[in-house]
């Protein structure tokens, strides 16, 4: 019986070499294929398009909330551009991967030759992914409605940034602590407690002195009140809310770095 010898370059040496892929491939590949798995999750996609979608159609379209001087839609889109971060940032990701960490795909993956911190960028990649197809949808939609923005787009993408790094952090906190289902059940809660407190349908001048004190610090509300002041009232730099976002983004990934299980 004839064999065919495997091809080689010298003896002793197969072709082409044996080893891992070159990392800034292994991740773009993991990236694509995260941001894979995200779009074709049915779930993940009613909380990171559907919902925020039909937020700003609803509430732009029919006066229930009263949002102040101006046209509705003018309030409401920075504030569903913010929750559009929130949902894929911190309840997408925590929620994925924190079943991903159930199932034993973290420890399979950790002993992979892609490093620990490349699987972590890889995610972090396909969340900046996925937002950004929100941010289009979300844009075309608002603009439909009558939406006017303004202001520096230098600023929106800084606050969208931190915005994204905080809520990342904190996502990665509750999966790498939490079992699966606390994180589901988890996760799912603070999106809603945030939706309705964050400052991104109902204005904080609603709530009462001492409790607008208290939300005003949250992330969602530095989120959607930066993005506000730039794209409705044409604010240059917000600092104090860039601020905030960057002290729970630094508490958020230092916290998820030293505490995250991947077990």
């Amino acid at each position: 019986m004839n064999h065919e010898a495997a091809p080689t370059t010298a003896a002793g040496a197969y072709a082409p070499a044996p080893g891992a892929a070159p990392l800034p491939r292994m991740i773009a590949a993991q990236a694509l294929l995260e941001t894979k798995m995200l779009l074709r999750n049915g779930e993940q996609l009613l909380l990171t398009v559907v919902i925020p979608t039909l937020l700003l159609v609803l509430f732009g379209s029919v006066d229930i909330v009263d949002t102040g001087a101006g046209k509705a839609v003018d309030f409401l889109a920075p504030g569903i551009l913010g929750l559009a971060v929130l949902s894929t940032a911190f309840t997408g990701q925590a929620i994925a991967t924190g079943f991903e960490r159930r199932y034993g795909v973290l420890k399979r993956l950790a002993a992979s030759p892609l490093p620990r911190w490349g699987l972590m960028t890889a995610k972090t990649l396909s969340v900046l992914v996925t937002e950004v197809l929100q941010v289009v949808l979300l844009t075309a939609v608002a603009l439909a409605l009558g939406w006017s923005p303004h202001g520096n787009p230098f600023a929106v993408l800084l606050l969208l940034a931190l915005g994204t790094a905080a809520f990342s952090g904190l996502g990665l906190l509750m999966a790498g602590t939490l079992k699966a289902e606390a994180t589901l059940a988890a996760a799912n809660l603070v999106f809603l407690l945030l939706l309705v407190g964050g400052g991104v349908i109902v204005p904080l001048d609603k709530f009462p002195g001492g409790v607008q004190d208290v939300l005003s610090l949250l992330p969602i509300s530095a989120l959607s009140d930066g993005l506000r002041a730039v794209l409705q009232h044409g604010a240059a730099l917000p600092l104090g809310d860039l601020g905030i976002l960057a002290v729970w983004a630094v508490l958020g990934l230092a916290a998820a770095g030293r505490f995250f299980r991947w077990e």
